[in-house]
């Protein structure tokens, strides 16, 4: 059996409950990716061209620092890493964590949370900051996802 690390960003506690949920199923360690500034409301308002996450996101290379790391991170083989679907992708915070380590070999899972987004080009984006690592397709997931949901995703992916 291999040692499994939910890892996750949450910007407004819904992926942080879906995270839980997920590692309570499959009894994995979980990680929370916290900014080293954190978000204020006002830097999440998508709708300000001005704010905080619009500028991040709109820089491809943009990687906002992280506030601590995971200090045993070669201990683990397969690493779940939750988000919630920021401009159909990934926010850069997690291409700052993936990055932030040696992944190769490793398996990396994205499961997002979205109010109607899909994954989008999350892999294609997240793709060159884990090298040597097995990229699998994520999932999204919304606020009312039960542990029930989350055992089934795990059963189709062969782990």
């Amino acid at each position: 059996m291999n040692k499994r690390l939910v890892a996750y960003f949450s910007a407004s506690g819904v992926t942080a409950k879906v995270a839980e949920n997920l590692a309570d199923a499959i009894g994995a360690d979980i990680f929370e990716i916290q900014p080293e500034v954190p978000y204020t409301k006002a830097d999440l308002n998508w709708m300000d061209k001005k704010s905080r996450s619009t500028i991040e996101m709109s820089n491809p290379n943009s990687r906002p620092a992280i506030a601590t790391k995971r200090d045993n991170m070669d201990e683990y083989d397969t690493i779940f890493v939750g988000f919630p679907i920021w401009w159909y992708v990934a926010p850069t915070i997690i291409n700052t964590f993936l990055e932030s380590y040696n992944l190769k070999g490793k398996t990396i899972i994205p499961f997002a949370t979205s109010g109607g987004s899909g994954m989008g080009k999350t892999n294609e984006k997240l793709a060159p900051s884990c090298p040597g690592a097995k990229l699998l397709h994520g999932k999204v997931f919304n606020s009312y996802s039960s542990k029930a949901d989350l055992s089934a995703w795990i059963e189709t992916l062969s782990l």
